[in-house]
């Protein structure tokens, strides 16, 4: 299904078996636009992600679920519905945009060079806030190999980076 919002009784897509084989590769647009609150970033999309189209997707997925327990979403969002994050000043993007089934199958210069175009998007679209969900991949992208949870002190433009979905300023 590539409607943005579902309708009464309908269903989410579920791709087979077939259809996340194909999605080995794939890139997914980013949830973006200038200055918004927050540009959360994960490490690259899962196929389950690619082959639906929409960022966490995969059931069981706790981004969407942990959004709306914070209190950073009023109601429990579907994937379906992730252009709705915008009119929060919220975004979503990937250091690396390509799906694999797992992020172990990525090789450090997908990191690396992912990471430039994050910076990249940063500086563009000038986040208040950057919200890394995955301290590995931020070790890896941003070159700091010590990162530890929290609040950083590298800032990509004037953007704070912090990991995790708490402590969002509203």
């Amino acid at each position: 299904m590539s409607a943005s919002k579902l309708t009464e009784g309908q269903r989410p897509f579920k791709p087979n078996k077939q259809q996340l084989i194909e999605a080995a590769g794939k890139t997914l647009p980013d949830v973006i636009r200038p200055d918004l609150r927050v540009l959360f970033f994960g490490i690259n999309p899962g196929l389950h992600t690619a082959a639906v189209g929409h960022h966490f997707a995969r059931p069981g997925n706790r981004f969407w679920p942990a959004l709306y327990k914070s209190g950073v979403t009023d109601r429990l969002l579907s994937p379906f519905e992730e252009r709705e994050l915008l009119k929060l000043e919220i975004g979503v993007t990937n250091v690396v945009t390509h799906a694999t089934s797992t992020a172990s199958e990525l090789i450090r210069q997908d990191i690396v060079e992912g990471g430039g175009a994050l910076k990249a998007k940063v500086r563009r679209y000038r986040p208040r806030v950057l919200a890394i969900l995955g301290v590995g991949a931020y070790r890896q992208a941003f070159a700091q190999p010590k990162a530890i949870i929290g609040e950083q002190a590298e800032r990509a433009s004037s953007a704070r980076h912090r990991f995790g979905l708490f402590g969002v300023p509203p």
